[in-house]
C-alpha cells in the first residue's frame, strides 16, 4: 500500500513539474506541490527500501562526490561559428543556399548559461555531462539531478541524449548575492558564472539551493526517432518532459532573422534569464547533412552574439581632432576591441575637464561603452591595474591641424581654433556637401569625412567623387572594408542624379539655406541660368534679398571652376521638381521603433519615415519627436514613458504617414 501511494506521488509531481516548466499551465498551486512533495519524504523516510532512482525527492541533494569523472562524448559536441551582425549572417545565408537553394531557418535565443548533455536508458537519467573540450567532458549527474525541470524519468522506455544549457534565473541569481553578500561572501559576477560554479559544487545540496534551470535545444541523434527537422526536435523534446525555450520561430529569409534579432535585442533585459545572442540553424536535417561541418563547428548553425554594452581595452595614446566649427576634442586610441558589433580602436574623450577629473592616463586599461549606440567613450579607469608606466593628461596649446593657439572661451569646457583658413574649415565644408538635407551621401558621417580628409583622400567637393579611382587603397584603411567601401562608392554614384536645388545648399554658399536652394532651384531650373543671374535679377526674387543675392553672385565668381568640374564629372545641374514624399509629420524629425510590427517589417517602417523626411535612431533621447511601438515592446518603451516622448502605436503611426 505504500509502495502504491510512493508510486503515485512520484507520478503526480512529475506530471506537475513538467506542467510547470516545460507547458507553463500548471494544474495545482504551490500549496498542494509542496503538501505532496513533504508526505513523500516523510514515507521515504519511514521506507528507505523504498526509495526510487527517479524519485523527485532526490532535488534536495545530498549526494556528495570526491571528483569529477571524465565523460567521452560518444557524439562531439560541437561549438558553433560567431558572426556579429547582419552582413556576417547575410554571408552565412550565401554560403547555404549555393547547397540549399531553398532554405528555412529556425531561430532560437542564445542562453548564457553552461552546455549540458543529458543521457537516458529506458528512460532514466543515468549522466549529465558539461560539454568539456567537446570531446571530453566531466560528470555532473549528481548536481543536475536536483534541477526541477529536469526529468528523472521519461514518458517512454527509450534509450536517448539531449542537449541544452543549464542556467541560473536573474530572481534566484540576485537572491543568491544577496545571501553572498549578508555572510560577507564574494558576489557573482553574473548569471552564467553562478551557474557553472553552481554545478562544479561536490555537495550537490549547494546545487539544489541555487534553484539552476534547463533549456533543451539539441537531439544529436534525430534520425533514430524518426526525425526531419530541428523544429520537430524541439517539438519531441517538448513531449518527452523536457523544457524547451518558448521563443523559437521558423524564419524564411534574412529581413525576417534582423527583425527577430533587433525584437529580443530590445526585449533582452525583461527576461528572466540572460541571452547572448540568437543561434540561427537551418532547419531541414538532410539539408544540414548535405552542408555538413568543419573540424570545429557546423556549416549549418551561427551564433549571432550581441555587442558587447561595455568592454575593457588598454588607452594606447592621445590624439586631438579639430571639428567643423574649429572645436578640439581628444581622442583616445585604443587596442582594438569588439564593441556593439564592430571594431572599435578609438573613444571620445569629450574635454580637458573630462579627462582630468577621471584622471585618465595613457597606458591606462579603461572601460568603453557606446554613448547613444552610436560614439564610443571612455568611461572609467580601472586604476587597480596601473603598473605606474602610465603617464598624466597635459591639453595642447596650439591647434594640431594649422598651428594656431588655441582658446577656450569662458564658462565652456572646449578649446577652439580660431582661425578662419584651418583645415578643420574646409572638413565643414565636405561633411555639409554629404548631409542629409544636401547631397545625402550615405554613410559619410563626420568622422569618416575627417579621417578621409586627414589621410589625403578628400580636400575639395570634387574629391567624392575621384575616390573610386582609390578603391583598393580604400578598403586597406583599418575599420574599413570591401563592402562598406562599396556601400560608399555606390552612394556617392547615386549622388549625381540628385535635383538642383540639394547641390545648391550642399556648396555651402554663404546665407543659402535649405528653403532658399529649393526657391533658387525652382525659380531658374538650370545650374548655368543661375549662374549667369546678375545681383538685381536675384534680389527680384520673392525671399532672396540683398545679402544673398551679393553672396550668390560672389560665390559663383569665385567657384565657376568647381562648377565646371562637377558638371564634366557627370553631376546633374537641373532640377528635377519635387521627387519625395515629405510629410509635415516626419521631415526633420527623429523617431525610434521598437517591438514588432503586425503590417510592416521595421526596415519597411524604417524606409517609410525616411522617404516622409524624417530618421530613424536606435536610442530614446531628448531629441526624439516619437518612439512607434508595435507588439511585445522593449525598455525604449518605458524610457519614452519617463522621458514624456510622445508614443504612437501602429495605428496612429499610419495615420500619420497617410498624412503625405
Amino acid at each position: 500500500m505504500v509502495e502504491k501511494r510512493i508510486d503515485e506521488l512520484i507520478k503526480k509531481i512529475n506530471i506537475a513539474n513538467y506542467e510547470y516548466y516545460t507547458l507553463d499551465t500548471p494544474s495545482i498551486t504551490d500549496q498542494e506541490y509542496d503538501d505532496m512533495m513533504d508526505e513523500l519524504i516523510k514515507l521515504e523516510t519511514q521506507n528507505p527500501n523504498l526509495v526510487r532512482n527517479d524519485s523527485p525527492t532526490l532535488r534536495v541533494g545530498g549526494q556528495v562526490v570526491s571528483s569529477f569523472k571524465k565523460v567521452t562524448h560518444e557524439v562531439p559536441m560541437m561549438s558553433l561559428g560567431d558572426v556579429f551582425n547582419i552582413d556576417e549572417i547575410k554571408d552565412f545565408d550565401e554560403r547555404v543556399r549555393k547547397v540549399v537553394p531553398k532554405v528555412s531557418y529556425v531561430c532560437e535565443l542564445k542562453i548564457d548559461g553552461l552546455s549540458v548533455s543529458l543521457k537516458y536508458e529506458k528512460g532514466k537519467l543515468v549522466r549529465a555531462a558539461t560539454r568539456g573540450d567537446g570531446v571530453v567532458g566531466e560528470d555532473i549527474t549528481h548536481n543536475v539531478r536536483t534541477i526541477k525541470n529536469v526529468p528523472l524519468s521519461l514518458p517512454k522506455d527509450i534509450d536517448i541524449e539531449v542537449r541544452g544549457e543549464i542556467y541560473m534565473p536573474i530572481t534566484s541569481f540576485n537572491k543568491l548575492n544577496e545571501e553572498r553578500e549578508k555572510n560577507g561572501e564574494n558576489l557573482f559576477a553574473n548569471p552564467r558564472n553562478a551557474a557553472a560554479g553552481s554545478v562544479r559544487q561536490l555537495d550537490s545540496k549547494v546545487a539544489a539551493s541555487r534553484n539552476l534551470a534547463t533549456f533543451l535545444y539539441h537531439l544529436p541523434n534525430p534520425e533514430k526517432y524518426g526525425i526531419n527537422s530541428q523544429m520537430e526536435a524541439l517539438e519531441f523534446m517538448k513531449s518527452l518532459g523536457f523544457t524547451v525555450n518558448p521563443n523559437i520561430k521558423k524564419i524564411d529569409d534574412i529581413a525576417e532573422i534582423e527583425d527577430y534579432i533587433t525584437h529580443y535585442a530590445e526585449v533582452r533585459d525583461n527576461l528572466e534569464y540572460d541571452i547572448d545572442g540568437i543561434v540561427i540553424k537551418v532547419d531541414n536535417l538532410s539539408d544540414q547533412k548535405r552542408l555538413g561541418a568543419t573540424a570545429k563547428v557546423p556549416r549549418w548553425a551561427i551564433a549571432y552574439k550581441f555587442p558587447a554594452k561595455q568592454v575593457l581595452t588598454k588607452l594606447t595614446n592621445i590624439e586631438f581632432c579639430v571639428g567643423r566649427t574649429g572645436k578640439v576634442t581628444p581622442r583616445a586610441d585604443l587596442d582594438p576591441v569588439r564593441l556593439a558589433g564592430s571594431v572599435v580602436r578609438s573613444a571620445t574623450l569629450n574635454n580637458e575637464d573630462y579627462i582630468k577629473s577621471k584622471d585618465i592616463r595613457v597606458g591606462d586599461t579603461v572601460s568603453i561603452r557606446k554613448a547613444g549606440d552610436i560614439i564610443p567613450e571612455v568611461v572609467e579607469v580601472i586604476k587597480e591595474r596601473r603598473t605606474g608606466s602610465e603617464f598624466p593628461f597635459e591639453m595642447i596649446k596650439d591647434c594640431p591641424i594649422c598651428g594656431s593657439e588655441l582658446v577656450r572661451n569662458e564658462n565652456e569646457a572646449a578649446y577652439y581654433c580660431l582661425n578662419k583658413n584651418c583645415d578643420a574649415r574646409k572638413i565643414e565644408g565636405l561633411i555639409h556637401f554629404v548631409s542629409r538635407d544636401a547631397m545625402f551621401i550615405e554613410g559619410f558621417g563626420d568622422a569618416i569625412v575627417e579621417d578621409f580628409y586627414n589621410y589625403g583622400y578628400l580636400k575639395r567637393i570634387p574629391d567624392f567623387y575621384y575616390l573610386k579611382d582609390k578603391k583598393q587603397e580604400l578598403q586597406e584603411l583599418e575599420g574599413f572594408g570591401k563592402k562598406s567601401i562599396d556601400n560608399l562608392l555606390n552612394s556617392i554614384e547615386k549622388s549625381k542624379s540628385n535635383s538642383l536645388e540639394r547641390l545648391i545648399f550642399g556648396l555651402g554658399i554663404k546665407h543659402v539655406g535649405k528653403k532658399k536652394a529649393s526657391i533658387l532651384a525652382k525659380y531658374y531650373e538650370t545650374m548655368d541660368s543661375l549662374m549667369s543671374a546678375s545681383f538685381d535679377d536675384l534680389r527680384g526674387i520673392t525671399d532672396i534679398g540683398d545679402k544673398i543675392a551679393k553672396s550668390i553672385v560672389d560665390y559663383f565668381v569665385d567657384n565657376k571652376d568647381l562648377i565646371e568640374e562637377l558638371k564634366s564629372i557627370g553631376l546633374n545641374m537641373n532640377y528635377l521638381g519635387s521627387t519625395t514624399n515629405i510629410n509635415d509629420n516626419f521631415n526633420g524629425l527623429h523617431f525610434v521603433l521598437t517591438g514588432t510590427l503586425e503590417s510592416l517589417t521595421r526596415n519597411e517602417a524604417k524606409k517609410l519615415i525616411e522617404d516622409a523626411g524624417g530618421d530613424v535612431t536606435s536610442s530614446v533621447s531628448g531629441n526624439t519627436a516619437a518612439v512607434i511601438v508595435g507588439a511585445s515592446p522593449g525598455s525604449k518603451y518605458d524610457k519614452a514613458i519617463k522621458l514624456g516622448i510622445p508614443v504612437w502605436y501602429e495605428e496612429e503611426f499610419m495615420n500619420k504617414l497617410g498624412g503625405m
